[in-house]
């Protein structure tokens, strides 16, 4: 094996609140990472004093969007390998393997793996959410964090390689409904104003039959009945983020 194909990899991660759940992500890069960065958004819990007892690089800066904040942390990073994650989300041990594997011959200039949720402690495998391909691991000269806030999704530029591997990033969602509530009310809000100022409009048509048509969607067509109770609750959820989504457009349009 060449030894030119070894590389340094820098993980990232913005947080905001996240005692819950950054030592569980942090702990899940060990023997990954030769380095790890925190970018915080100033919380008020224990998330600061989580990382500084890991040992991580941490630091601070004002919120000012998902990709915004995600395309920062990069810049705090001594290696341009990067792999990225959310604070709720952790390495699996064949996902551990197969990233082992590629850092002792980097091939690619990307590399995608499955994200598995877990929902209220239980694993999502249907609604949509399942498998949920992310793009995590790559070469940060070729791409950068693009898509629409809150929505991000890393884009590499064009004539990139990007190569698949086995195993699950695990993603600990929600721990209950009501945080699932409280996020789409939350994100609603973001993805309203961003797709409102993109040009996009709302009427009655969308309000009405968009959340109708997500509902049928993510619980029967991506038979999100597979997945019990929960597969319901997820479902009917989306439908009114959907629902929320066009009629904060359509209040946006009234001001205006």
């Amino acid at each position: 094996m060449s030894e030119t194909n070894k590389i340094k990899l820098s993980a990232v991660i913005i947080t905001f609140n996240e005692e819950k759940n950054i030592e569980r992500c942090i702990e899940s890069l060990d023997g990954i990472a030769d380095e790890i960065v925190v970018l915080d958004s100033f919380s008020n819990d224990k998330t600061e004093e989580i990382c500084r007892n890991l040992n991580v690089n941490f630091y601070q800066h004002k919120f000012d969007g998902h990709i915004e904040q995600k395309n920062r942390v990069i810049t705090y990073a001594k290696n341009p390998h990067i792999i990225s994650l959310d604070a709720d989300e952790a390495i699996s041990e064949e996902l551990r393997n197969s990233i082992l594997k590629v850092k002792e011959n980097w091939q690619s200039d990307g590399y995608s793996f499955n994200r598995l949720t877990n929902y209220c402690g239980k694993w999502i495998k249907h609604c949509g959410w399942y498998p949920d391909k992310k793009l995590r691991l790559w070469d940060s000269k070729k791409g950068k964090w693009a898509g629409v806030n809150p929505h991000d999704k890393y884009e590499m530029i064009s004539g990139s390689s990007i190569k698949f591997l086995k195993g699950d990033l695990l993603h600990y969602s929600f721990y209950t409904i009501n945080d699932h509530i409280k996020q789409i009310n939350k994100f609603t809000d973001i993805s309203a104003k961003a797709y409102f100022e993109q040009g996009k409009r709302s009427n009655l048509f969308k309000i009405f039959f968009k959340p109708i048509w997500k509902f049928l969607q993510d619980y029967f067509i991506r038979m999100g009945i597979l997945d019990g109770y929960y597969g319901f609750k997820i479902s009917a959820i989306s439908a009114k983020a959907t629902s929320l989504k066009y009629v904060k457009i359509r209040e946006l349009q009234k001001k205006l």
